[in-house]
Order: C-alpha cells, then sequence, then structure tokens
C-alpha cells in the first residue's frame, strides 16, 4: 500500500488552509466558527502529526479532523442555545408541504437537477453561493439536520441524539430540509436540465 509522505506543518496553512475553511464554512455557516474549526484542526493535527500513518494524504487527513472539530462544535451550540420546543409541524416551510412532488412509491414526480459530477459542482463558486443562501434560509434545526445528514454522513442515531428528536421526526424534518433546497435551488436558477 502507498503511504503518503507527511508535508512540513508549517506549509498546511498555506497547502490546506482555503480548502479546510471551504469545507468547514459551507457546515457551519459561520465565517468565525469555520476560522475557529480550522485553527482548532492545526491546533490537534499538530499535536497528533506523530500518529499520522500516511495511509491517506495529509489534507484527506486533516478533513478527518476537520469533521471532528465541526461535530464538536454543533455539540457546544446545542448545548447553549435551546432549541425551539415547536414540534416537526410547527416549522415554517412552505415549501416542504408539496405531497404532490411524490408519486405513490415515494419517487420524485419530475426528475431533479443533473448537476454533474457533484464535488466539481460544489467548488464553482457561483453554486456555493447559492445553497449557502439557501441553507441561510431554511429553520436553523432543519439547516442542522440537513447538514449532519448530507454534508457530514452522520449516522441517524447520533443525529437523532444531537437534536433530541426520533427517527420518524428525523427523516420528516429530512424530507422538508430536502423540499425547502429543492424549491430554493430552483428559484435561483439550478433547474432540471442545467448543464453549465
Amino acid at each position: 500500500m502507498h503511504k503518503h509522505a507527511m508535508d512540513s506543518p508549517e506549509d498546511w496553512l498555506d497547502a490546506h488552509g482555503s480548502a479546510l475553511y471551504r469545507f468547514a464554512l459551507l457546515r457551519l455557516r459561520d465565517e468565525q466558527q469555520a476560522e475557529e474549526a480550522v485553527q482548532e484542526t492545526l491546533v490537534a493535527a499538530l499535536q497528533a502529526r506523530d500518529r499520522f500513518s500516511g495511509n491517506a494524504t495529509v489534507r484527506t487527513w486533516l478533513i478527518g479532523i476537520l469533521k471532528h472539530k465541526i461535530v464538536d462544535q454543533f455539540r457546544l451550540a446545542s448545548r447553549e442555545v435551546p432549541l425551539a420546543e415547536s414540534g416537526v409541524d410547527a416549522l415554517d416551510c412552505p415549501a416542504c408541504d408539496d405531497d404532490a412532488a411524490f408519486d405513490e412509491r415515494g419517487h420524485w414526480r419530475e426528475p431533479l437537477s443533473d448537476w454533474g459530477n457533484p464535488e466539481a459542482t460544489l467548488q464553482r463558486r457561483e453554486l456555493m453561493a447559492i445553497l449557502q443562501r439557501c441553507l441561510d434560509a431554511l429553520p436553523e434545526r432543519l439547516a442542522r439536520l440537513f447538514m449532519l445528514r448530507e454534508l457530514m454522513d452522520a449516522p441517524t442515531e447520533a443525529i437523532c441524539q444531537e437534536l433530541d428528536i426520533t427517527p420518524t421526526n428525523a427523516w420528516t424534518m429530512l424530507y422538508r430540509a430536502r423540499m425547502g433546497l429543492r424549491a430554493c435551488l430552483d428559484q435561483n436558477g439550478i433547474r432540471a436540465g442545467r448543464k453549465d
């Protein structure tokens, strides 16, 4: 198995700082929190550099550490700011109530947009800006759940513990978040069949 060389810790910020910051900002939606998460990641990586096995690139290793720092920030935020006591039905998400979007088997009636390679698409600034605005427009709990599930690949059990909800509520809220994001992306010109 090929071992990846550890580049110099003095070069980490220049070589990987922008990618780490973009990764954190997309998930945390706050510039200061994203900067703090990147700083904490670099400090933790510096302290753990002797344990770097070389089985991944340095950037992949740093992003793995950053994911843990982001989850820590979500945990801290959920302890400091009480979540709304209202149930899922009380969430203000008009686009989420459109049951006509799915057929009887639960599939989309209209095809989803073909965005090509998702990683390449997300790197485009225009789409990132639109996605950020759409996430900001969602109710905070929906946005947080969507980020935990879809962007951080957190398991349902961990999300339910984190947000103090049942699995049924989690899937209902995730449905609402997806519907809200789809409506917002469509309103901002990200439609089915778009090739650019």
